[in-house]
């Protein structure tokens, strides 16, 4: 095995855990609407994520590991990703601000905290910065 197989492989786990995480948090409720649905989809796509292993962890998803981003900087890093990916599908409606909340709460940010930080995301996105302005006017909220 060659050492990018390593890294793939790797990439590839850490990609399934954190869409396992998003359908943890989507399943919260008991149900996946069909807006969470079409976020799912949209977001498998995106990570790389196979038809038969997003059936799979659609199916057991618990058995998944929860493991929100460690340091603060990882957490911006996800949450610019994610509300890029938001923005681009154009989901600006409370259903998916609420997803998108939820998903930054199991990110590991506060929930006293967590409408002020999506709410902002999503602006930023929408005015296109760039990732190291991104996290320059995230960290100035906190």
């Amino acid at each position: 095995m060659s050492f990018s197989d390593l890294f793939n492989s790797g990439f590839t786990t850490r990609n399934q855990d954190h869409f396992a995480a998003i359908v943890h948090i989507a399943m919260e409720d008991g149900i996946i609407s069909d807006d969470e649905k079409a976020f799912l989809d949209r977001l498998a796509q995106n990570l790389a994520i196979s038809k038969e292993t997003y059936a799979s962890i659609l199916k057991d998803y618990k058995s998944h590991p929860i493991n929100p981003p460690v340091s603060f900087q990882r957490r911006i890093e996800r949450l610019y990703d994610l509300a890029r990916m938001v923005y681009a599908d154009q989901i600006k409606d409370e259903p998916q601000v609420h997803l998108m909340t939820k998903i930054a709460i199991g990110l590991g940010f506060d929930t006293k905290t967590v409408s002020k930080v999506v709410l902002e995301a999503l602006k930023l996105v929408s005015e296109e910065v760039d990732f190291e302005k991104f996290k320059k006017e995230m960290n100035g909220l906190f």
